[in-house]
């Protein structure tokens, strides 16, 4: 590291615990931003959302979706490939001259080892790689590299897309899997090492990690995607939003993440702060157990969707936090319906009710986690609902009492919100439009199975027919068919998008805010 190059960090390590200094560096981004999610910033084990954007910016995947174009895949450590579909087969070739921040290069065998880690290790997001019939034990016959050619195998099924996207996922990271191992301690394959130090061709490097302190970001020169514009990247953790704010306002950070609509609110009238708003994965759902036979009648969740005051909510107390959004998956990924073909309309919902034969007055018991925004959405669900007859019996709990409960099948109404691991609609049409086996012992993480609800055999089908179509095309328009199905036939109403407020300096030019914490770009920010 240069002299120079040297101060700037020493500045910035004082700017992460220092409560109020000068204006940030020019060659330096510096965020508020409340981090006290991480548990790991391994890529094999990294299942926070802070984590997702430390991995995604000193990382890469074969395939991603990168900062220029948060929607399509592209070619990330794969320079290209070729699918044999019939034959559940995918070569790729793998750039030449890329290296690690270690200077190792790039080989075909890190590919290998990488891939290995997640699945020996076993950790959360082992499952997605798991999804294509991997296991610690078979990997290497799955996955083999000859130099810098890579061949995949998998079993089951599945659209080329879909294959692709898993790899695409967080596990599916390539690292240094030389230095990795180097630094393995009592069988971890490196994973202690690798929670404070990066081992990623990615954009940036970790300088420095301290947990509920700081993290500070170093650009890679030599990345193969351009060199950064900024030399750094400081986040301090601040868990305060009024704080964060202070912080913005007064020039110690650019860019705070975390504030409430009151806080972002407070801003306007300020020229030299802008707020920028991204759509974020998370969908938010009310749900009727099946198990509860009052709650079975289909009328009933066909008038329950004309009972939400969706624009009330959305322009009052979620304003800024959320927007209507009504099918399972979210705006801003390809294959997203967002038609939103429902409002509050009483007189409608009143005469389906009675056509159906629903029994009024009905009480259902709403599970709800008892926090903001949850608890006001509950309020207004309870006042909206009663001049129809039915009355909801809020019920608040923490978010593990309220999860453990769904999770049982032993709740009657239910509300939460839902994100897609990983970026293929599979990943929530699997959760929202498929159950193989609804027994009380063959759980499986759905919404389906957690409310008891057997889909009809048809959108079963229509289910796993998606996940096999070739067609990229008209796979994803079958997910828009099945997500039109849902929003008729489910005994869940989705209601909203979550939405992301990031309040910067006016003069930040160039952050990309995808609709996942995967997506969260630094590499073109620049000051201007």
């Amino acid at each position: 590291m240069s002299f120079l190059r040297t101060t700037l960090a020493v500045s910035l390590i004082a700017l992460a615990t220092a409560p109020a200094m000068a204006a940030t560096p020019d060659t330096a981004l510096v965020i508020a931003q409340n981090i006290d999610d991480i548990v790991t910033i391994d890529p094999a084990t990294a299942y926070e959302f802070s984590s997702g954007e430390y991995v995604t910016n000193t990382y890469d995947q074969l395939v991603q979706y990168n900062a220029t174009d948060t929607t399509t895949l592209s070619p990330g450590l794969a320079e290209s490939w070729e699918i044999d579909a019939a034959n559940k087969t995918a070569v790729f070739k793998l750039r030449e001259g890329v290296k690690f921040h270690s200077g190792n290069p790039l080989r075909g065998a890190d590919v290998v080892g990488s891939w290995k880690r997640v699945l020996v290790l076993n950790k959360a997001p082992s499952f997605i790689l798991a999804n294509l019939g991997w296991t610690a034990d078979n990997i290497e016959e799955m996955v083999t590299a000859d130099g810098n050619t890579v061949t995949v195998r998998w079993k089951g099924d599945f659209a080329p897309s879909f294959v692709l996207n898993v790899l695409a996922s967080r596990p599916a990271t390539i690292v240094d899997v030389e230095t990795a191992m180097a630094n393995a301690k009592d069988g971890d394959m490196g994973h202690a090492w690798m929670n404070q130090n990066s081992a990623g061709t990615g954009p940036f490097k970790l300088l420095r990690f301290s947990p509920g302190e700081a993290m500070m970001l170093e650009a890679n020169p030599d990345y193969w995607g351009g060199a950064p514009k900024m030399q750094q990247v400081l986040i301090r953790h601040v868990a305060e939003a009024a704080t964060q704010r202070l912080l913005l306002e007064s020039g110690d950070v650019d860019m705070a993440k975390n504030l409430t609509p009151d806080q972002v609110a407070g801003l306007s009238g300020n020229a030299a702060i802008k707020v920028e708003t991204y759509p974020q994965t998370a969908v938010h759902w009310f749900s009727f157990n099946q198990k509860t036979e009052a709650l079975q009648n289909p009328a009933l969740w066909k008038a329950a969707r004309y009972l939400v005051d969706y624009k009330g909510m959305a322009d009052s107390f979620l304003k800024g936090q959320m927007q209507v959004h009504q099918a399972f998956w979210p705006e801003g990924f390809p294959g997203a319906l967002n038609d939103t073909p429902y409002s509050y309309d009483l007189e409608k919902a009143k005469q389906i009710l009675a056509e159906g034969g629903v029994q009024l007055p009905l009480k259902i018991e709403l599970d709800v986690i008892n926090s903001a925004p949850f608890t006001d959405i509950a309020a207004s669900l309870q006042q909206t609902f009663a001049p129809a007859g039915i009355n909801f019996e809020i019920l608040p709990g923490t978010g593990a009492q309220v999860i453990t409960k769904y999770r049982a099948r032993t709740h009657q109404g239910m509300l939460l919100y839902w994100g897609p691991d990983f970026m293929d609609p599979h990943s929530n049409a699997k959760a929202f439009a498929y159950n193989a086996d609804n027994s009380d012992d063959k759980y499986v993480s759905t919404t389906t199975w957690r409310n008891a609800w057997m889909p009809p055999a048809e959108i079963n089908a229509k289910t796993m027919a998606a996940l096999a179509e070739q067609d990229p095309e008209k796979r994803l328009q079958m997910y828009v068919e099945l997500q039109k199905a849902m929003q008729d036939e489910a005994p869940f109403v989705i209601m909203f998008q979550a939405i992301k407020q990031v309040a910067m300096a006016d003069k930040v030019k160039g952050y990309v805010n995808g609709a996942s914490a995967d997506y969260v770009f630094y590499r073109l920010v620049e000051k201007n």
